[in-house]
């Protein structure tokens, strides 16, 4: 596409699409959401960006290759399976770890639940970028 409006319009859409993407990611946990969802806002992003402004231009904007940005999520939820390992709990059970807790308050909570979330946002951003840039290039 040549039009300056949508030129113009993409590069706000594409951070709001990022910013809800990442919002849809941490709140999946305890509501609708996740990674899989989180990343299909985020590739959608992308590719509208790529529609935009060309696939070359996407992937410049994106900084690493979306193959890799798959293969890291992939070894992150692997890892958050993996953790469960070693407290002696079967695989992929969630372990939690409350940060600054104290005899009063809980702390803040993190779980390997929410590393896994990550690695499926991962995943799927990373596998639908490179399906719709390598399509967008051949056409």
């Amino acid at each position: 596409m040549s039009s300056l409006i949508v030129r113009a319009a993409t590069r706000l859409m594409v951070a709001l699409l990022l910013m809800f993407s990442i919002y849809m990611l941490l709140r999946g946990h305890n509501e609708p959401g996740g990674g899989f969802i989180g990343g299909l806002i985020g590739a959608s992003g992308f590719v509208l960006y790529a529609m935009a402004h060309g696939s070359a231009e996407a992937r410049t904007a994106l900084r690493i290759d979306p193959l890799d940005i798959a293969m890291s999520g992939l070894g992150i939820a692997l890892f958050a399976g993996v953790a469960s390992l070693f407290d002696g709990d079967a695989f992929f059970t969630g372990q939690w770890m409350f940060l600054g807790a104290t005899e009063t308050e809980k702390g803040l909570p993190l779980s390997t639940v929410l590393i896994f979330d990550v690695g499926v946002y991962l995943v799927v951003l990373g596998s639908i970028l490179a399906m719709v840039l390598a399509l967008e290039e051949e056409v």
